[in-house]
């Protein structure tokens, strides 16, 4: 182990992080807030990814195609909830579960339709190509520290937007008592219907920040999804910022554990086996963290006041 390889993976975990915070902010709005059982918000990463590549592609613009898909993203939110999700919230769990879960299928099916089975690969414009020195003779992506910069910013942008707007303030009475808001003159649906639609618009930006890294298919979101329920319930549950803590904490002990993992254990067995218990024992340590962090905070390390 380097000190340089030790720091690429933290700024790798950071940057996985923040990623994953994003599709978790925007759960966490949908589930903690509005008391929605959301199964297909990994969609809406695969919508995000793909909207964005499809524009790249045609246009040949890296940054054309995030500017419309991100307003095409927020789109796709609103008519969802328009169309389906709004019938869903005076149900039970269970069926807000099987619902959803069907979204899940029809997404994945339609974008095959539309796309192919194959997938898609989008490459960065050489503006964002480059390198930049974390250290004297450490080079890093350019593109993962903007990642990282961005998902920083989203952050701090959705906290204030929820506990310090008046936007937030009705967002937050709605979640607490939607009939005695709307009593008092907030049109509860439009506000509903506006928090998942950024919701999901985060899910999307999550999406194409990952197209360029990874290959674009259908399910896609799905893993993305999975951790992002352990990340909000570390965090805790409608906590914006126990979502972002968490989402870090995670990011780091995949990432890292994935790494550095394989080295430990070949001093105590052959390398092949080394090398293919150490990413799962990477990915064990993220449930075995939530497992010990609800025995002593069953709530979460960060949970909403009130």
């Amino acid at each position: 182990m380097t000190i340089t390889l030790l720091l690429e993976q933290v700024f790798n975990g950071i940057q996985s992080g923040v990623t994953l915070f994003l599709v978790a902010a925007g759960l966490t709005l949908i589930l903690g807030i509005m008391d929605l059982v959301f199964l297909a918000h990994g969609a809406q990463v695969m919508v995000g990814a793909y909207t964005a590549t499809a524009i790249t592609l045609a246009t040949n613009n890296f940054y054309l195609g995030i500017l419309l898909a991100i307003p095409l993203t927020f789109a796709s939110g609103y008519i969802l909830e328009f169309l389906i999700i709004r019938h869903l919230y005076k149900r039970d769990h269970m069926e807000q579960v099987l619902a959803t879960f069907g979204l899940i299928l029809f997404f994945n099916e339609l974008t095959r339709i539309g796309f192919g089975p194959a997938a898609l690969f989008s490459n960065l414009p050489p503006s964002l190509s480059g390198f930049v020195y974390i250290l004297p003779d450490t080079p890093y992506p350019m593109f993962r520290i903007l990642v990282i910069m961005v998902g920083f910013a989203i952050a701090v942008g959705i906290y204030v937007l929820v506990t310090k707007t008046r936007i937030g303030a009705m967002v937050r009475a709605g979640a607490s008592n939607a009939d005695m808001t709307a009593a008092l003159g907030v049109n509860i649906h439009m506000l509903r219907r506006f928090v998942f639609s950024v919701g999901a618009c985060l899910a999307g930006i999550a999406g194409m920040m990952l197209a360029p890294l990874t290959v674009v298919e259908p399910g896609m979101g799905e893993p993305l999804l999975i951790l992002s329920l352990v990340v909000i319930i570390i965090g805790g549950i409608g906590s914006v910022r126990g979502a972002f803590i968490a989402a870090v904490i995670v990011g780091l002990v995949d990432t890292v554990g994935r790494v550095f993992l394989p080295e430990l254990l070949r001093s105590f067995m052959e390398q092949s086996a080394a090398d293919g218990a150490g990413p799962a024992l990477a990915s064990m340590m993220i449930y075995i963290l939530m497992a010990v962090i609800l025995v002593f905070k069953p709530t979460g390390l960060f949970p909403p006041k009130g």
